[in-house]
């Protein structure tokens, strides 16, 4: 039971820090990347849709993405979401294509982006904490229950910390590798 506990724990610890690296990847310097809009959501008929659903979505050249919308109408909702979007980014207008372009990175939108990241990084430490929580629930249900001892629950109490412990430094190292690139002028 503890070892199946354990795993588990880990296993969706390691969830957690994929999706960070995953954040993180969004988080270009500079140059353009389609996966930057992954987050966006249009109003479509009353609900949050996200963008990919609603547009096509491609690289015009290395600064600017195109998004192509599906119906001509959602041209001006999508404008509004990618401007709202907290990315800092201004689109335009071109016919039926809506163009993106990057902004260059000046020392402001730098430190922009770091606080993007630092607050991805926050969101990814307390998802690994909220495993570290149920984990530790459950090991305290299972001794309230009999079914381990408390050397057990205490030993297991021990493990899920020292897994929440390397995750949460694994999450810090990406966060400064992630911040040093975005300094890197």
């Amino acid at each position: 039971m503890i070892a199946d506990l354990k795993k588990s724990t880990e296993t969706k610890m390691h969830k957690s820090v994929d999706a960070f690296k995953a954040d993180l990847a969004k988080v270009r310097t500079g140059r353009a990347h389609t996966g930057i809009l992954d987050h966006v959501s249009v109003d479509y008929y009353g609900s949050q849709t996200p963008l990919s659903q609603v547009a096509k979505i491609t690289l015009i050249d290395g600064r600017t993405i195109g998004v192509q919308p599906f119906e001509k109408k959602l041209g001006q909702a999508i404008e509004k979401a990618i401007r709202d979007s907290n990315l800092g980014l201004n689109p335009a207008s071109a016919g039926d294509m809506i163009r993106v372009p990057m902004p260059s990175l000046t020392e402001e939108r730098r430190k922009e982006l770091a606080k993007v990241v630092h607050k991805e990084a926050e969101t990814a430490k307390i998802s690994v904490r909220n495993v570290r929580r149920d984990s530790i629930h459950a090991l305290k249900e299972a001794l309230k229950e009999k079914e381990i001892s408390e050397n057990d629950e205490r030993r297991a109490t021990d493990d899920v910390q020292k897994l929440t412990d390397r995750h949460i430094a694994e999450i810090d190292k990406l966060l400064a590798q992630k911040e040093a690139e975005l300094m890197a002028v």
